[in-house]
Formats: C-alpha cells, structure tokens, sequence
C-alpha cells in the first residue's frame, strides 16, 4: 500500500513539472512585442496535457467549432472540437470508431491519424514539418492534401471544415492475415 501511494506521488509531482515546463516554453515561444505565438508555440499550444482529475470545468458549447468526418465507408459523422485541440483529440473525446486511428497517441510516430482535406482546408492547415513528411510517406492512399490528425491544431477558420478518413491504414498492431 506504501509503495503504491509513494508511486502515485511521484507520478503526480512528475506529471505536474512536465507541465510547468510546457507552460514555460510555451511562454518563452510568445513574441513579446505582437503577443503572437511563433510556429513552435503554435506547436505547443496544440499539444494538451490529459487532466485525469475529478476537477473537470463545464464544457461551452458556443466555444466548439464543428468539424465533419467522412468515415471509410462513406458515412459523414459530425462533431464539435475545442480550438486548440489537434484532430486526434477531438477523435478520441468523441469516440469516433475509426479502426486504427491514433495508434501512437498523438507522438508523430506512425501514421494511423492519416486524414485528406479538401484543397481550400489544407491551404489554411498551416506549414507542414519534415517530421509530419516523414510519417505520411509511410501513409496508404498519400494524396496531395494529405495531413496527420495529431498536427493538425483545430482553430475558428476551420469551421466546418471535412475531414476524410482514408481506405486503408498502415497499423503495425495488425497483422498481415487481418487479425489483431
């Protein structure tokens, strides 16, 4: 019983000094003079801390944009995310069943979170990293307005914006005879 409370409090001392020093850089990636986020705090800001409390504040429904999925088997599935949240995460706070979806959590190391826009959408995503780049050449179905959920940080210019999840997904989870 000691050693489980003990480990409990370090969890909790470590888990709240990796956010103090998110919240830290986050600061440091601010410009001063505009009060603008530059690319990396865009990056940061996207980026969310699971809060696994029971501390939970009501969630506004007029602080939501609406985005659309169109699921592999053509359904489309509307949802409402929070601005700052990435893609992935307004996946999983729905609980959208996409097969395979997220397989890494949101760490940019795989490419299950593979979505394809519409042109107009892509052209407002914002610039893509070469990290990005490297995950999606191992994409199925790659097209030229292909993008990770996981790097795509929802704002107020994406509402209503569709989302399409692709027809195959590259999941190492899977193997190859279809079982799991």
């Amino acid at each position: 019983m000691a050693l489980m409370t003990s480990t409990r409090r370090l969890f909790h001392v470590s888990f709240r000094e990796n956010s103090l020093r998110r919240a830290e850089a986050l600061i440091s990636a601010t410009n001063t003079t505009s009060g603008n986020l530059s690319l990396a705090g865009q990056r940061m800001a996207c980026i969310r801390v699971r809060d696994f409390g029971t501390n939970t504040q009501p969630l506004r429904a007029d602080n939501k944009v609406t985005v659309h999925f169109t699921n592999r088997d053509g359904e489309k599935i509307s949802v409402k995310g929070s601005p700052g949240d990435s893609l992935l995460d307004v996946i999983i706070d729905q609980d959208l069943d996409f097969d395979g979806f997220g397989a890494c959590e949101g760490t940019l190391a795989c490419s299950t979170c593979h979505l394809i826009f519409e042109e107009d959408v892509y052209n407002k995503l914002g610039p893509i990293t070469d990290e990005e780049m490297d995950m999606l050449d191992l994409a199925y179905g790659l097209t030229d307005t292909s993008r990770l959920g996981c790097q795509i940080c929802l704002t107020r210019s994406l509402e209503g914006m569709t989302a399409r999840v692709p027809e195959s997904v590259a999941d190492i989870r899977q193997s190859g005879d279809g079982s799991s």
